[in-house]
């Protein structure tokens, strides 16, 4: 804390921790799970987040769900990358039902209504499905780096490889998500109080909630987003070699443009709906004591659900297969875009022959 600045800040030994002026002595009357947390943000802050949450399960729900129940109805969107993007819709959804949801009702509310266990019960319940989602994503990028770059030879992506992948992110995400029920950190309000997770930013030896951050950061966000980036980079400079050997071809020259602009979307996304959380996380975490804004602090953390709503549009909507499917369910049949179905989604398809629909999530 720097010199001047009274102490604002009051920490509960399990509940929670808030800042509140140390001359208060009832903490009853400030407690985030029993009045509103007006001393924090003005109504209409609260009324804001609330309003983008709501729009998370507008918007995601469905996404999430149609990508489900398509890929149960349409034999061919079964194929093994797609098991992937199906654990990634079940997992965003996750996130929805227990982490968005929740929060939208408390941010309506102004506090966490719903009580201590809830609040431990969301906290860990939208950590396991952020886990799982960011994991998947990295699972997808480092199967198309084998798939299109071919550091192995021959080796081709199995239905076997697709389960043990999505086992993988869910034993991960536990690993994750199940310290703080433990003891390893704990779950508690965060940013203006109305929605959990992982406490990040008090300072207690107690519960070592500074090594908990920095393993999730490292493990959870930095190791995940080095398979993405470096994924995507080797895919990158191979479909930049395979169009400069073929100069003359319309065809291959369009798809690398293609495929760059999709990449980049796909690492943008990541970053956009991740790194701010990470970053806060981290910060608060090597500037122990230091004054920060919680209105500020619930920001990243609204942020990091909107994944739940990018990502299907960038790996499902983006798909020409799925995007069809969709549009043929909702539509009884028919498919009002007209686009072409007959998208490639075979895990053994050549970089000589390299298509935007062959290198993109299929």
């Amino acid at each position: 804390m720097s010199k001047g600045r009274p102490d604002l800040r009051m920490e509960m030994p399990d509940d929670f921790y808030i800042p509140i002026p140390v001359e208060t002595t009832n903490i009853s009357s400030i407690s985030p799970f029993l009045v509103p947390q007006t001393h924090l943000g003005s109504p209409g802050i609260f009324m804001s987040l609330s309003a983008f949450m709501l729009f998370t399960i507008i918007f995601g729900f469905p996404l999430n769900i149609l990508t489900v129940i398509c890929t149960a109805k349409y034999k061919k969107l079964r194929s093994h990358l797609n098991y992937i993007l199906v654990n990634l819709s079940i997992a965003n959804l996750v996130v929805i039902i227990f982490g968005s949801t929740t929060a939208f009702y408390s941010f309506s509310q102004m506090y966490f209504t719903l009580g201590t266990w809830a609040c431990k019960a969301e906290g860990f319940m939208a950590t396991l499905g952020g886990m799982v989602s960011l994991w998947s994503l990295a699972v997808v990028a480092f199967e198309r780096f084998l798939v299109i770059c071919k550091p192995m030879g021959s080796f081709t992506f199995r239905e076997s490889h697709a389960i043990t992948g999505c086992v993988f992110t869910w034993v991960i995400a536990l690993v994750a998500a199940v310290p703080p029920l433990l003891g390893w950190s704990r779950y508690i309000p965060e940013g203006l109080q109305c929605s959990c997770g992982p406490d990040w930013y008090t300072v207690n030896n107690k519960w070592n909630n500074e090594s908990y951050v920095l393993f999730l950061f490292c493990f959870c966000f930095g190791f995940p987003l080095t398979i993405i980036v470096f994924s995507y980079g080797r895919l990158l400079l191979t479909l930049h070699a395979v169009a400069k050997q073929q100069e003359q071809s319309a065809t291959t020259q369009k798809a690398e443009r293609e495929v760059t602009r999709m990449v980049v979307v796909m690492v943008a996304g990541f970053l956009l709906c991740w790194l701010p959380y990470a970053s806060f996380a981290l910060w608060a975490t090597t500037h122990r004591g230091e004054h920060f804004d919680l209105r500020m602090a619930s920001i990243p953390s609204v942020f990091s659900k909107a994944s739940t709503v990018y990502n299907p549009v960038i790996y499902i909507l983006m798909n020409r297969q799925f995007r069809s499917c969709m549009m043929k369910m909702i539509f009884c049949g028919k498919n009002p875009l007209g686009d072409d179905e007959d998208t490639s989604a075979s895990g053994s398809t050549q970089v000589s022959s390299v298509s935007s629909s062959q290198v993109a999530p299929a």
